[in-house]
């Protein structure tokens, strides 16, 4: 179903002010993915310089993530009402503001306060970029326009942990919000010349209820996964977060259902392939990515003993797999069409996993896991395009920042859930390994060495001629959880696959639709 027609009567910008608004709106999501990841290399540092806790530094990194995730689809139905320009240029000076606040911040307590401004911030800017593209693009580039987005979506997060990774080196922590700040004057600048205005008349009021229940389902389900491993699955916080997300879950659903017409979210367009299809794909492909990314970090720096920089550096042959492949998937979907450009590009993903769940070794080192770094990359940035394509395509043009919205809510539930994941399954399988390899180590220095490979590494130092055996059982036993976390992703991966292949979006090649569309127009 194609929903996403130009208006009657609007005049399509020409193909120089195109490339400018993909410039701008790309511009503009690099910055928010970039400060998704970047603060994550800079724990020490700001545990140091604010004299802050683990579970202090955890939440200044974060809470950015939680309130993104819980504003997206209440700022996406906003934008589509009020209009996406203006929105897009409040988010744009919004998050530039609290970035430069969050670089001088003395306290951690006004660091998270800036964090939370910034997230809201970027819960404006991120849906409004993806609803630009799908409200202004003329349907036989939309799909290009789209690849170039999720480009920056899926492989921008690893670039901005590079640059952040490299400016830590180089400079100083507070400088990792320069970035951020120089790609907002450029966005917003490119922003108030070039982005059209949108915006969606609407028959019904904004659904109040609808935004505050999805609000507090998003953080009370993302908070769980990312406070459960911390704080335990039974603690009191994680059981009353579970039980709020939950149950505003299932009211945001019933609301939605009652109110269908004037609804947020009409949730029955999920039965249709390809909400449904792309929703998953999209989950999945981000969860992995992202639970990889946490099997990776250990691998490079206690295994192989790298540092963050040349351990970040190491992940971006997947991340410009990702951004050439998502840049290539629509000119594929346009010739064989996105159902079974989705599928190559799940099943590419599933090799990738099975190559590194193999080959990994101690020995062989970071070749052993290049080539399935590869394949992992070019199969997601095939998925992620038709799967965002699809996403979008199946609402109302009126509904396009509600849709945008989606999109980026699912991938940041895929993020966290992919991590809790695939981390819990590293952490068993590391566990299960090396209880069997540390006989006569010292008690306390083998209780240590459970905990981790790091922590298995920093206790051999003093353990005299132990050293030896507890750095080689915490090497090889975490190569067994790697495999571990492996096996358990690429098994996800073939039966999503299998469901695409089979339940995926009904859709033609971009070519037989415009050959359709000037038929049409013939007539």
């Amino acid at each position: 179903m194609s929903t996403n027609q130009p208006a009657q009567g609007a005049a399509t910008p020409d193909a120089r002010r195109l490339r400018t608004i993909l410039i701008s709106v790309s511009t503009s999501l690099m910055a928010v993915v970039a400060s998704v990841s970047g603060l994550g290399v800079a724990q020490t540092h700001l545990a140091v310089e604010f004299g802050a806790s683990l579970g202090t530094v955890l939440w200044i990194i974060n809470v950015y993530a939680l309130t993104l995730a819980a504003l997206l689809l209440p700022f996406g139905a906003i934008g589509d009402r009020v209009g996406r320009k203006p929105v897009l240029t409040a988010g744009l000076a919004l998050f530039g503001v609290a970035n430069v606040v969050a670089a001088v911040s003395p306290t951690a307590e006004v660091m998270i306060a800036a964090r939370v401004v910034s997230g809201a911030g970027a819960a404006m800017i991120m849906p409004i970029t993806l609803a630009v593209i799908t409200s202004t693009f003329p349907e036989e580039q939309r799909g290009k326009a789209i690849g170039v987005w999720t480009a920056v979506a899926g492989g921008g997060g690893i670039l901005g942990m590079f640059l952040s990774a490299l400016l830590v080196d180089v400079a100083d922590w507070r400088w990792l919000f320069a970035l951020p700040a120089a790609l907002i004057v450029v966005a917003l600048v490119t922003t108030v010349r070039s982005v059209p205005n949108s915006r969606e008349r609407s028959a019904h009021p904004f659904d109040t209820v609808g935004a505050l229940l999805s609000a507090v389902a998003v953080v009370g389900l993302i908070f769980v996964l990312q406070e459960g491993p911390v704080r335990g699955w039974t603690a009191p916080a994680t059981v009353i977060s579970v039980a709020a997300g939950l149950v505003a879950g299932v009211g945001f659903v019933v609301w939605e259902l009652r109110h269908r017409d004037a609804a947020l979210l009409d949730v029955r367009m999920f039965a249709e392939r390809g909400l449904m299809g792309g929703s998953l794909t999209l989950l999945v492909v981000f969860g992995v990515q992202a639970g990889i990314a946490v099997v990776l970090f250990p691998f490079f720096q206690a295994v192989l003993g790298w540092s963050g920089l040349v351990s970040t550096a190491a992940l971006m042959p997947m991340a410009v797999s990702m951004m050439l492949a998502s840049g290539l998937a629509a000119r594929l979907a346009g010739r064989i069409g996105s159902r079974a450009t989705m599928t190559t590009g799940v099943a590419l993903a599933g090799v990738g996993l099975v190559s590194m769940g193999l080959f990994v070794s101690v020995a062989g080192g970071y070749l052993s896991i290049l080539p399935g770094l590869v394949a992992m990359g070019l199969g997601m940035g095939l998925a992620m395009t038709p799967s965002t394509e699809a996403v979008t395509g199946s609402l109302s043009r009126d509904k396009q920042g509600v849709a945008s919205a989606l999109n980026d809510i699912t991938r940041e539930f895929g993020t966290a859930l992919g991590v809790a994941l695939l981390g819990a399954l590293l952490s068993a399988g590391y566990r299960g390994s090396i209880d069997g390899m540390l006989s006569g180590v010292p008690g306390e220095a083998a209780d240590v060495a459970r905990e981790g490979v790091a922590n298995a590494i920093e206790v051999s130092a003093g353990t005299g001629s132990h050293a030896a055996q507890i750095v080689h059982a915490a090497r090889e036993s975490f190569v067994a959880g790697w495999q571990h976390a492996m096996w358990a992703g690429a098994a996800v991966m073939a039966v999503l696959a299998a469901y695409v292949a089979v339940r995926g979006p009904r859709s033609r090649p971009a070519a037989d639709t415009a050959a359709s569309s000037r038929a049409g127009s013939a007539r």
